[in-house]
């Protein structure tokens, strides 16, 4: 009897909760130490002090300064990991603890191993690896690499790595997207929850490319901020002075439980993770398609999943990258999208201060979306001087604004077409 492709499947729709978080960026180590930067309307650029930037016209970019793996991973473990696995650890240690999620059948309300997955990602991976390790194949021969030179390489090492130190038996994978990657691993997540394949995730993204190659191939296709000579006000979206994004670096994780489960151990819920959407524009390889078509089909893509109106969205945490094409659709997008409401709509961009952190850059995000419906402020659009009639919705310009908000919209884009944007909601 041939397979029925359209065989019915047992598809429930869980509710999935969020109980933990944990961020780096080039505003420090930590989620409170970042939401307080960027309350505070701090920058987090300033000029490459990792390596010699040479004659690369890019020579500003947001570094991590006071990440300490050691407090995280151990010494003799740490010299086997790229910087993207470490940071991708400590996020996910931040996070764990957090939410005291409890994995083991021998722990009190604890998930069965096998229910918990680890979907993070990276957009480039163990680029500082390959650098090295390529430096040194030709200097002493290809003979003479690292015996953990491909797993300081690869993507995946990081979700694997994390399902090793938490027992985590379920879904183990590393989606690349560029710079929508986080956001859906994040999604993807939410969607094996939501459907009874998984009990709980350890979701989001991690990236470490300031490096030579990173930095010049971003440089030499013209995509960066060469304001050298002023670092923290280099990163400006939205703003008719912006000349490109500056790049970061990070991590970004969550925790997703199925609510249920989360109530019944007693978890300190942070809010409900309610809608994802994910499609391309299928028009350039770096260009959004014109008018925001491929991005306003997917903020809708969410609020469908959601079964929630856009009116009630009450803040956007935008792409806003600081490029001329993502700022002018992503707001033409939002229009699109959210009609009379994209006017009493609050869109800030975080990247004014972390910088793009690329496939960290949703991860990232959805934390600061997490501490917005808990902390009941939003944070501002720094570097915002020069009004661009093309970018005139509220910004949240320069200084973070007390607001409470039901609902956040996290938009996240990346080469290729590629985009995800994720829907959270204050938990009732």
């Amino acid at each position: 009897m041939p397979f029925a492709a359209s065989a019915e499947r047992n598809v429930t729709n869980r509710r999935v909760v969020v109980t933990g978080t944990g961020m780096i960026s080039a505003l420090g180590t930590g989620t409170e130490k970042n939401w307080q930067a960027m309350l505070a309307g701090k920058s987090g650029i300033g000029l490459v002090t990792r390596f010699d930037p040479g004659k690369i016209d890019a020579r500003i970019a947001g570094e991590v300064k006071d990440f300490v793996p050691e407090e995280f991973i151990d010494r003799r473990e740490v010299r086997r990991m790229d910087l993207f696995a470490q940071y991708a650890m400590a996020a996910a240690d931040m996070a764990v603890k957090e939410s005291g999620i409890p994995i083991g059948l021998d722990t009190p309300n604890g998930y069965a191993p096998e229910k918990v997955g680890v979907i993070v990602g990276s957009g480039i991976g163990g680029i500082s690896s390959l650098e090295e390790q390529h430096r040194k194949g030709l200097e002493k021969g290809f003979d003479r690499l690292s015996p953990f030179f491909i797993i300081q390489m690869i993507v995946n090492m990081a979700p694997g790595l994390i399902s090793m130190r938490y027992n985590c038996k379920g879904p183990n994978w590393a989606p690349v997207s560029a710079c929508a990657t986080s956001a859906h691993a994040i999604g993807e997540a939410w969607k094996s929850i939501r459907l009874g394949e998984t009990d709980a995730a350890i979701a989001g993204g991690a990236e470490a490319s300031i490096t030579p190659l990173g930095l010049g191939g971003f440089a030499v296709m013209k995509a960066l901020s060469t304001r050298n000579d002023d670092p923290a006000g280099s990163s400006r979206p939205f703003d008719k002075e912006r000349d490109g994004f500056v790049m970061g670096e990070g991590a970004g994780i969550i925790i997703l439980e199925e609510m249920e489960a989360a109530k019944k151990r007693g978890a300190n819920i942070l809010a409900e993770l309610v809608g994802y959407g994910a499609n391309s524009d299928a028009y350039h390889v770096t260009q959004p398609a014109p008018e925001g078509e491929g991005a306003a089909r997917c903020m809708r893509l969410a609020l469908q999943t959601a079964g929630m109106r856009p009116e009630d969205v009450g803040y956007i945490n935008a792409h806003g990258t600081s490029t001329e094409f993502n700022d002018a659709n992503e707001t033409k997008a939002i229009k699109t999208v959210f009609g009379d409401h994209a006017r009493k709509l609050a869109v800030s961009s975080t990247k004014s201060m972390t910088g793009h952190m690329l496939g960290a850059a949703g991860g990232a995000e959805a934390v600061v979306s997490v501490q917005v419906l808990t902390r009941n402020v939003l944070p501002p659009t720094i570097n915002q001087t020069t009004p661009d009639p093309t970018c005139d919705l509220d910004y949240v310009p320069n200084h973070a604004r007390d607001a409470k908000v039901d609902a956040v919209m996290s938009n996240s884009f990346g080469f290729g077409g590629t985009n995800a944007v994720l829907l959270f909601k204050r938990f009732k």
